[in-house]
């Protein structure tokens, strides 16, 4: 079958499933259009975040298990720009927070001009290191002081310096277009990060380059959990305001009453698949504009340079290429996706839950999806999304009709039928498993493999 029939009739067969989550209660289907979206908006989320792992691996070659840091750093953007200001926060310390931050990166650029500018030897050693350590001791001075007032402000609902929401405590949530503005944010924090990755990073082999992004994206994480003053840590920040209508205001609207009753539907369920497919629509526009700006890039000089350095980096440094440039701007690239898709992400949660940034979820199934959908091709990495997410979620029903149909000749009661039963619910690493088997046995190079 070649690739010009096979690329649409994928997406139709996935298309088919989610029409079917909506439509139908048969087999391990719900029947139920909130369902259906439910899983469609996080696998929107899970394209995007796809994408950008495709642009790395897929392009380029480098092996980043780092994700999560990256879409952590999107969630956190979400939080600092579209709440508002915690009232008395920045008097208590947060000005004192800033010094401190500046004074802390003004020490290690000091440190830096003293390597390079200082005479080699055991004067510009000492220099150094008092440089080292009075910036240490000075910063944590200001640093510490500046935290402990901050989080004393109001710990119980709020103890953090907050966003950039105009409404203020009472009327933030009436500027939901600030929750908009955060996502292109979330996109540039997590390539600043991606920045200071590359350079330390990047000379790494690809085994040692994964090891290193997995642990830089555990630092990441592990800030954004202890630091409170930043976004209050493991007791989350909560409604985070929509750029979408909130339920309750369409069950007020008598122009929404009257169409959801001449839909035959009852208002609340109307109210709950208008807000979701609200967001499908956003989330949509934008993936569909990155897919469109990959290929474009994929099938530029760009992008079939990036390709021959993928393929071989010692021929593209003999033709001049700047290969260790280019590794730099492929992970910014990359990672400014998958940021971008953790700020939709916490905007589609309402909330910022730092405690759920596992590795299982953002790393490993995000690289099943690349892998099973075809990297290297950005459309593979977009279906790969959509399906793996769906199946994802789809285990339950699944492993407990399976589990039905093996158990089928033994008798009611039994206590291995009973077991395998009761452990349906807990087969989604191994169904992953099987799945990523079944399709680089039968499909090695993904569903829809690159051209």
């Amino acid at each position: 079958m070649s690739q010009s029939i096979r690329t649409p009739l994928m997406f139709a067969l996935v298309a088919l499933l989610f029409i079917l989550q909506g439509s139908t209660d048969w087999w391990i289907f719900a029947g139920s259009w909130n369902a259906s979206l439910a899983i469609l908006n996080m696998a929107l989320v899970s394209a995007v975040m796809a994408l950008g792992v495709n642009l790395q691996w897929g392009y380029a070659g480098l092996f980043n298990v780092g994700v999560m840091g990256f879409v952590a750093l999107g969630g956190l953007a979400t939080v600092l720009v579209s709440m508002p200001p915690t009232p008395g926060a920045w008097s208590a310390g947060g000005f004192k927070i800033i010094a401190g931050l500046v004074l802390g990166a003004a020490t290690i650029v000091l440190m830096i001009w003293q390597f390079k500018h200082m005479t080699k030897g055991r004067r510009r050693n000492l220099i150094m290191l008092a440089t080292l350590i009075a910036g240490f001791f000075l910063f944590r001075w200001i640093f510490d002081a500046g935290v402990a007032g901050v989080e004393a402000v109001n710990p119980a609902q709020t103890g953090y310096l907050g966003g950039l929401n105009p409404g203020g405590q009472d009327n933030y949530r009436a500027h939901g277009y600030m929750t908009l503005l955060a996502w292109p944010v979330g996109g540039l924090l997590a390539a600043g990060a991606a920045w200071i990755v590359g350079k330390t990073a990047l000379g790494l082999r690809s085994d040692y380059l994964a090891i290193a992004t997995l642990g830089i994206a555990e630092i990441i994480v592990a800030i954004i959990k202890n630091e409170d003053w930043m976004a209050r840590g493991v007791k989350n920040v909560i409604g985070l305001p929509r750029p979408v209508p909130y339920e309750v205001d369409l069950q007020r609207s008598a122009d929404f009453v009257a169409k959801a009753d001449a839909l035959g539907m009852n208002v609340t369920t109307a109210s709950t698949i208008a807000v979701k497919l609200s967001y499908s629509v956003l989330f949509t526009v934008v993936l569909i504009v990155l897919i469109v700006l990959a290929q474009l890039s994929l099938h530029s000089p760009w992008g079939r340079m990036m390709r021959a350095i993928r393929d071989n980096e010692v021929a593209a440094q003999a033709m001049g290429k700047n290969v260790t440039g280019r590794h730099l701007q492929i992970f910014i690239l990359g990672s400014a996706l998958c940021g971008l898709a953790g700020a939709m992400m916490t905007t589609l949660d309402g909330q910022l839950t730092p405690g759920t940034y596992q590795p299982l979820r953002y790393t490993f199934l995000i690289w099943v999806m690349v892998i099973v959908g075809g990297s290297g091709n950005n459309l593979g990495a977009v279906l790969g999304g959509f399906l793996i997410w769906f199946l994802w979620i789809q285990v339950e029903p699944i492993g407990y009709w399976a589990m039905t149909l093996v158990t089928s000749g033994l008798a009611d009661g039994s206590a291995l039928k009973t077991h395998l039963l009761d452990s349906a619910a807990h087969m989604r690493l191994f169904s992953m498993g099987v799945i990523l088997l079944l399709v680089l046995r039968f499909s090695p190079r993904g569903l829809i493999p690159e051209k």
